[in-house]
């Protein structure tokens, strides 16, 4: 039973991931954990910003 109960929690984990990954894609976002990802639509420049 606590099997069943981690199998779900992981699996929990994964698909709201994956939906925070395809709802940014779907906003245009290049980089989506970048703090400056919603500043340009081109380059995220994480590399850039020091």
């Amino acid at each position: 039973m606590a099997n069943i109960i981690v199998i779900l929690v992981i699996l929990a984990i994964v698909c709201a991931s994956i939906s925070k990954i395809v709802s940014e894609k779907k906003k245009g976002v290049k980089c989506i954990g970048c703090p400056h990802s919603g500043t340009s639509k081109s380059n995220c420049g994480c590399n850039t910003h020091k």
